[in-house]
């Protein structure tokens, strides 16, 4: 039986036509990316056997291309049309903070982040440089490092908050490792940080450490 037999309440494109994309699974979202099924597997067939092949979506969608291309049913059309509408999802986020005051908008902020960064499988910190309503001026990832830890300048920081005319900040890094719990020295780069910038006039609003699925505000655990 096809996606076309189904009851149409039952079939993805109708229920997300009627209830919204979040009333669907991620094997009914894949499915729709994938448009159609291969043999004997309907679209939907093969999105779970896709999910139980990489062992979760977030796996199946920071695979390289090389692992993505070789399972069944996708290909490199398939990859570089998922790598676009990953990167829209990104443009979009950006979009929104540069509208908004992303000192109000923690959940827009944490989205964001997790977008750019949650896929990276090196250490990466990066830093939304805000105008004086908060709003986002640019993002920039500034130093990459091992697994385990990267190098950070305070100058370089100073340096580009200077370029952008930034009023505010908010610094952001990854743990490839998946765990988003900060660490002393993440405590530490960021006082350290913070000074630099207090000689400049421009105010750090938050660090967010980005791990696996999660974000965690080092404000929000009193840090800063």
């Amino acid at each position: 039986m096809t996606i076309r037999d189904w009851p149409e309440a039952e079939r993805p494109r109708e229920k997300l036509l009627e209830r919204g994309a979040g009333a669907l699974s991620d094997a009914e979202l894949l499915a729709i990316f994938l448009r159609t099924g291969c043999r004997g597997l309907s679209a939907v067939d093969l999105a779970r056997e896709l999910l139980q092949r990489f062992g979760s979506l977030t796996t199946m969608l920071s695979a390289d291309k090389t692992t993505f291309c070789h399972a069944k049913g996708l290909g490199e059309a398939k990859f570089v049309q998922l790598q676009a509408v990953m990167e829209l999802a990104r443009r979009h986020l950006g979009e929104q903070l540069r509208r908004d005051d992303v000192f109000t908008s923690a959940a827009l902020v944490s989205e964001f982040l997790l977008a750019q960064l949650r896929h990276c499988e090196q250490e990466v910190f990066a830093v939304l440089f805000l105008d004086s309503q908060h709003r986002l001026i640019a993002w920039e990832k500034l130093f990459f490092g091992t697994i385990d830890s990267a190098n950070i300048h305070p100058r370089e920081v100073v340096r580009r908050s200077l370029f952008h005319n930034a009023a505010a900040v908010i610094f952001s890094h990854n743990h490839p490792s998946g765990i988003a719990e900060p660490s002393e020295p993440d405590q530490w780069i960021s006082v350290r940080l913070k000074k630099a910038l207090d000689l400049v006039d421009v105010r750090v609003l938050d660090h967010v450490v980005v791990g696996g699925g999660y974000t965690v505000s080092m404000l929000e655990r009193g840090m800063l």
